[in-house]
C-alpha cells in the first residue's frame, strides 16, 4: 500500500539548481547611493543647493562648484586608479603636482611657448612616474616605500626649481585653461572628460587594460602567461605621473603661482580614497574609471556640506573622516552579508 502524506508533512526543499539565485548588486550602486545621500543632506542644509544661475556668461551654483573644485583630484584619482589596478600605490602624486607647477612657472618666466610649457610639464610628470615604476618593477621595492622617496624629496626639488621663492606669473593661455570656460561650461571639465576618454580607449579598447588587471590580480600567473609585467607596471606609474602633472597645470594656472609647499598637499590621500570609494580594492585586479569619478564627487560634496553646515573648522576633518568611514563600511561586502543574515534571522524568529 502506498502511504498517503499527512497534513503535517513538510514539503522537501527544492534542489539547489531550482533555487532562485540572489542577484549581485552592481558595484556602482553603493557609491551612487552614498553620493545621493550626501547631496540630499546638502539640499536640507541649503534649499538652494541645486539652483544654477548664469552670471556674466558663467554658470554658478553649489553643484557647479563641486565639479569645478573636484577637477584636480579627479585627474590625480584617474591615474591612481590605474596604479591601484596594477596592485600598486603612489604616494608621490602631491609632490609631482608641486614639481610640475615649479617647472611650469619656470618656463613661463623664460618666455617659452605655452604648448611647449605643457609638453615640458607633462614630460616631467612622465619622468617622475617612470622613476617610481623603475623602483617598483625593476628593483622590486615595495610601492609604498618606493613612492615615499619621491613624496619626501619632490617638494624639495620643487623648491630648488623655484629658488626658494613662490614665483607668480600672468598668462592668458593658462588662465583660460584653468579658470576659463567653453560656452558656459568650465574648460577644466572638458580636460577631465578628455583624460577619461583617452584612458577609456587605452584600457578598454586595447589589451593594455587587461594586462594591468592581470598583473594586479596575479602577477606571477600573468608573467607565466607571457605578459610583460615590468613594462605594464612602468606604464601604470607613468600614466599616474602624467595625470598628476596635468593636475599641477590646473592648480598652478588657477592661482597663477607655484607654491612648492602647499600645491597638491594631501592630494594623494584624497585620490586613493576616491578610488576606494569608487569600489576598487587595494589588492588590485580591477580598474573603475566612472566610479572613481563618483568617489571624487563624494569627497568634494562632503567637503561642501561641512562648509555649508557652519561647523567650526577644527571639526571639519573629523566629521569628514567619520562620514567616509561609514560609507566604506556600507560598501564592505562582509558587513553587508552580516546585515543580511541579521535581517533574515529576525524575520524567521517569531
Amino acid at each position: 500500500m502506498t502511504p498517503t502524506p499527512s497534513d503535517d508533512t513538510v514539503p522537501a526543499a527544492p534542489p539547489a539548481a531550482a533555487r532562485p539565485e540572489r542577484r549581485a548588486v552592481p558595484a556602482a550602486v553603493w557609491p551612487l547611493l552614498a553620493l545621493a545621500a550626501i547631496l540630499v543632506v546638502d539640499w536640507f542644509i541649503s534649499p538652494s543647493f541645486f539652483s544654477i544661475r548664469l552670471v556674466e556668461g558663467r554658470l554658478y551654483g553649489s553643484t557647479i562648484d563641486i565639479l569645478y573644485r573636484g577637477t584636480p583630484i579627479a585627474l590625480v584619482a584617474l591615474g591612481m586608479a590605474v596604479v591601484i589596478g596594477a596592485r600598486g600605490i603612489d604616494l608621490s602624486v602631491g609632490s609631482v603636482i608641486a614639481i610640475a607647477g615649479a617647472v611650469m612657472a619656470h618656463f613661463i618666466h623664460a618666455g617659452v611657448d605655452p604648448w611647449l610649457v605643457i609638453a615640458a610639464t607633462l614630460g616631467v610628470g612622465l619622468l617622475c612616474g617612470l622613476w617610481n615604476g623603475f623602483l617598483v618593477a625593476v628593483l622590486g621595492i615595495q610601492p609604498i616605500i618606493a613612492t615615499l622617496i619621491l613624496m619626501v624629496a619632490g617638494r624639495g626639488i620643487a623648491q630648488m626649481i623655484n629658488g626658494g621663492r613662490i614665483p607668480t606669473f600672468r598668462s592668458e593661455f593658462f588662465s583660460a585653461l584653468a579658470t576659463g570656460r567653453v560656452w558656459v561650461i568650465p574648460s577644466r571639465l572638458f580636460l577631465v572628460a578628455g583624460v577619461v576618454f583617452v584612458l577609456w580607449l587605452l584600457l578598454r579598447r586595447t589589451a593594455y587594460g587587461l594586462f594591468v588587471e592581470a598583473v594586479g590580480a596575479n602577477a606571477p600567473a600573468a608573467r607565466l602567461a607571457g605578459v610583460g609585467t615590468r613594462a605594464v607596471t612602468l606604464g601604470a606609474y607613468a600614466i599616474c605621473g602624467v595625470t598628476a602633472a596635468l593636475a599641477g597645470v590646473v592648480i598652478t594656472g588657477d592661482v597663477r603661482a607655484s607654491d612648492a609647499v602647499t600645491a597638491g598637499l594631501w592630494s594623494e590621500l584624497d585620490a586613493i580614497l576616491a578610488v576606494v570609494l569608487g569600489g576598487a580594492s587595494l589588492n588590485g585586479g580591477r580598474i573603475f574609471l566612472a566610479t572613481t569619478l563618483v568617489g571624487v564627487l563624494i569627497i568634494q560634496s562632503l567637503t561642501t556640506s561641512i562648509l555649508m553646515s557652519g561647523l567650526p573648522p577644527e571639526y571639519n576633518l573629523v566629521v569628514k573622516a567619520v562620514v567616509i568611514l561609514a560609507v566604506l563600511l556600507l560598501q564592505a561586502p562582509a558587513l553587508r552579508a552580516e546585515l543580511r543574515r541579521l535581517v533574515a534571522r529576525r524575520k524567521v524568529t517569531p
